[in-house]
Order: structure tokens, then C-alpha cells, then sequence
């Protein structure tokens, strides 16, 4: 019987040639592969009887992508992005292959296996989406692309050279012309080298890229945002801060279920804030099951401007609850975030929010925080200042991260046509993304506020299932924001 065609080229890192992984041998007796491709350190380059090489200084850069299309000569090029430690299932090159030829897509991923000793844990991904725009999207350790879309998506990305964010120019060019595909299957394991949970992983990208990276994978982004008609200018609306009538300036906002154990510090903190305002704190309690009902109705008790509300309702989410303080009458011009189990930095951080208001004339400030632990040990990274933040370019920047930033703060009117969706993941973000779209958000680079992580939390320690859920949650609502932005650019562009 005759062999099948070899329609794969393998693109393998590797830190010295004279000591190929095992993986590449491997792949090259498989009868789906027609030859493996060494990437290497320029420092380290060297003779290999076995394999071809390419050299580059970053496995991601533009420079290893214009390689990688050059050198491949079969219908499908594989990247596998760890040098050991892949391991691929008896099917799993076939079971590749057939799904792009079946598929047609320009991109292909599938699930995997984490291997810890002897123990193996089912990996799943999430499917790709317009709004998976993070430059940390996972699509694991292996990614198949279509070699005529890889080479298109170079091609098209040639003007710009990244050191970092190649690849990442890659698939979002790919994207804009090709289907990204997700197999659902779990087609090789990888040995696990880091075994941090999905909520201490969410501030990976603060640690590992430098300010030149973000730097470029703004740029990325950016140019990704024009092509696909979702960009919008710099600016945005100015408010009139005059507009309405409120019973006080400023209303710190406290959602809460069963935080027996902080959420008396918490009131605290707002409540020791000073300025030229008069504020209230309206405590939204959903229903706890533990002392935190009797310790608010306590306090409310001996402070008049603490503002016990109950909801009617059962079930609701975090951004429900919102909702119930951002409409209640005790609503104040100004809507200030504090969670349940964090306090504000000091005294200062309404004033700090309530001057930028009215400085920038914008329709939300988002402050900067300190991570700690329960104690109020600072904890990596420590600051989050989210300076991937600018006037200039803020707008577009945040759809390819994971969040704003806290505290956060909202002119009441503004926020009032935009609720929050009933959701207790994200809530924020949904609304930071529609407001954003049309109005200047104020930034304040000091952090002005604590964020505790401690076992509490609720995102203190994710699965990969509770991970990947709010990931494409947070991926739907940047590809709802994309379609507003395509639909005002459209509307603009016929003259409405």
C-alpha cells in the first residue's frame, strides 16, 4: 500500500543543535511529517546531520515567522512552541492534518493533556473568537497553520518588523482572512512546568513583558483594530458633570455576599474618606448566608450615610447587584467601586477620583492598586497601574487585555443608559468597553487602593474550566464591542 503524502512541516525550538530534542527524531519518522526544522539561538547555531535550521533571537519575533513561511514546502506547517516535553498522541499529527484539510482554516488548535509525575489532567481550550484579541490568547503548545495563509498573513504583516509580537501580527492578519479553528480533543500532552492556578496567572503579562514588548503588541493590535474597521481616534466625549440632580456627589458602591471576615474593614475605608463632597456608602447585600448582614445592619445603625439595601430579588450576579445601588434613590452624581474584601489606599481616594472628573471632563476614572495578601503583605507584581493605558490610544489598547483596572468610578447619568450585565465575572469590563467607546476615560497612575488575595476570593483559584469560562466570556464582549465599533465606523462612513 502506498505511503500517504507528507503534508507537514515541523517547526521545533531547540536551545543547542548538537542535542535536538527527542520530539524532533519523533516527528520525523512519522509518516505525516516531510521534515523538521530546528529553530535555534543565533549564539547557538550549529551543525545537525538530521535536521534543518533557521536561526532568530525570539521564537515569536517577525523575523522567526518570515522564516518559518520561507522554509516551509508542504501544505501544513507546524509550530510547537516548548522545546521538550510534547508528547503527541497516536493520532494526534493525523488527526491535525485531516481537520485542516477538512476544515479549510488557516489556523488550527486543539486541547491537551497537563502532566504532573504521573498524573494527567484534561487541558481544554476555548474556541476563537473576533474579540480574541489578548496577545496571551492560549492555544497551547501547538499550532497547525495552513501554509498559504501562514505565508499570506506574513506577507501582509512584512512592513512592520516585532522582536516579540510577530507571531501575534501573524494570527491576527490570519485571522482577517482565514477561519481559526478549535479541535476539541485532547491531541498530545505536555509536561507541566508551571503549575500556578488561573488566577495567579492573570497577571502574567505585567511580569514577563517589558515596556517595549506592551509597546509592540500595541502596535499590533492597533494596525489589527484599522484593518478590521473597529479603531476609534483618540478622545472621545466630554460630559457636562452639572447634568442632573443627585442627593450627594459621591456614592461608594460595596456588592457583597457572605464577607463576614472583611467587609466591616471595607466599609471603613470608605468611610474615613475626606473632601469638599458629601458621599454616602451603599452596601448592596445579596442575600448572605453568614454574619455579614448583622454586621452591616449594625454599623448602618450609628452612621447615617452608610446605606443598607437588601435587594428584592434572589440570585443575582455581581453587576446586579450594581444595579440595584446605581438606581436607588441614595445614588450619588459619582459611582465609586470598592469590593467587599478591599479598602481604599487612605483617606484621599474619592478626592483623587472626584478632582479627575472634573479635571478631564470624562465619563469614568479608573485608579491603580496595590495587590497584597490578607495580612497586607505586598505580593507580586505589587502595582497595577495599568500603564498599557494612554490618552492617546487607551481606547483601542484595552480591547487586548483583560480588564480596566480599580477602583473604578462612573458619572452616574452616563453609567444609568449603560447598566451593568447580570454577570459576577467581567461586569466591569462590559461596561468600561461601551463607555470607552464614545468617552474619554480619566486614569489615575498612583495606587489609591488595596486588592486582597486570599483564598476568599472568588478568582483566587481557578480550574481550567472556571478559567476558560470567564476568558471567552471577556472574548464576547470584545467581539460585541468590535461589531459596535465596525457598525459606527460603517454609519460614519455612509454620512449618517
Amino acid at each position: 500500500m502506498k505511503n500517504p503524502r507528507k503534508e507537514l512541516t515541523v517547526f521545533l525550538p531547540c536551545s543547542d543543535p548538537q542535542k535536538p530534542p527527542d520530539l524532533a527524531a519523533e516527528l520525523l519518522a512519522s509518516e505525516h511529517v516531510d521534515r523538521v526544522v530546528l529553530v535555534v539561538p543565533k549564539r547557538h547555531r550549529g551543525p545537525s546531520n538530521d535536521f534543518a535550521q533557521i536561526s532568530s533571537g525570539t521564537l515569536t519575533s517577525s523575523e522567526t515567522m518570515g522564516k518559518v513561511a520561507a522554509k516551509t514546502r508542504t501544505r501544513f506547517t507546524m509550530l510547537i512552541l516548548q522545546e521538550a516535553g510534547v508528547s503527541f498522541a497516536r493520532f494526534g499529527l493525523k488527526r491535525f492534518v485531516d481537520i485542516g484539510e477538512t476544515t479549510g482554516a488557516g489556523l488550527v488548535y486543539s486541547d491537551y493533556q497537563d502532566v504532573t509525575g504521573d498524573e494527567r489532567v484534561a487541558h481544554p481550550l476555548i474556541d476563537y473568537q473576533p474579540g480574541s484579541l489578548r496577545d496571551d490568547f492560549d492555544f497551547g503548545q501547538v499550532i497547525l497553520f495552513r501554509s498559504s495563509a501562514l505565508t499570506a498573513a506574513v506577507k501582509s504583516t512584512a512592513r512592520t518588523q516585532y522582536k516579540s509580537g510577530g507571531l501575534y501580527a501573524v494570527r491576527l492578519a490570519l485571522s482577517r482572512k482565514s477561519t481559526v479553528f478549535h479541535i476539541a480533543e485532547q491531541l498530545y500532552s505536555r509536561i507541566q512546568a508551571d503549575t500556578r492556578t488561573g488566577g495567579e496567572k492573570q497577571f502574567e503579562y505585567l511580569d514577563r513583558h517589558s515596556e517595549d514588548v506592551q509597546l509592540e503588541m500595541e502596535r499590533v493590535v492597533t494596525q489589527h483594530l484599522k484593518a478590521i474597521k473597529a479603531y476609534v481616534p483618540p478622545g472621545g466625549l466630554e460630559v457636562d458633570l452639572t447634568e442632573g440632580t443627585f442627593p450627594v456627589d459621591v456614592s461608594v458602591v460595596i456588592p457583597v455576599r457572605n464577607r463576614e471576615a472583611t467587609i466591616a474593614a471595607a466599609v471603613a475605608s470608605a468611610l474615613r474618606q475626606e473632601g469638599p463632597f458629601q458621599f454616602n456608602v451603599i452596601v448592596v447585600d445579596n442575600h448572605s448566608t453568614d454574619r455579614t448582614t448583622a454586621i452591616v445592619h449594625n454599623l448602618a445603625r450609628t452612621e447615617p450615610r452608610l446605606i443598607h439595601v437588601v435587594p428584592e430579588e434572589f440570585g443575582l450576579g455581581i453587576g446586579g447587584c450594581w444595579n440595584e445601588a446605581l438606581f436607588n434613590p441614595a445614588c450619588g452624581r459619582f459611582v465609586v467601586q470598592l469590593d467587599s474584601d478591599d479598602i481604599y489606599a487612605d483617606g484621599t481616594t474619592l478626592r483623587r477620583m472626584v478632582e479627575t472628573f472634573h479635571a478631564e471632563n470624562c465619563a469614568m476614572v479608573v485608579g491603580s492598586y496595590r495587590l497584597t495578601d490578607f495580612q497586607f503583605t505586598p505580593i507580586p507584581p505589587e502595582i497595577v497601574d495599568h500603564r498599557e493605558w494612554t490618552k492617546k490610544n487607551g481606547r483601542n489598547n484595552v480591547l487586548r487585555v483583560n480588564g480596566f483596572g480599580a477602583p473604578r468610578a462612573f458619572f452616574t447619568p452616563v453609567l444609568r443608559q449603560n447598566p451593568f450585565p447580570d454577570v459576577s465575572y467581567g461586569e466591569d469590563y462590559a461596561v468600561g468597553l461601551t463607555i470607552s467607546r464614545d468617552y474619554h476615560v480619566g486614569r489615575i497612575a498612583d495606587p489609591i487602593y488595596i486588592c486582597r488575595r486570599w483564598e476568599g476570593n472568588s478568582d483566587a483559584r481557578l480550574d481550567a474550566v472556571a478559567q476558560n469560562a470567564h476568558d471567552y466570556y471577556k472574548d464576547t464582549l470584545r467581539s460585541l464591542e468590535i461589531r459596535a465599533r465596525q457598525s459606527r465606523t460603517a454609519g460614519r462612513s455612509r454620512g449618517r
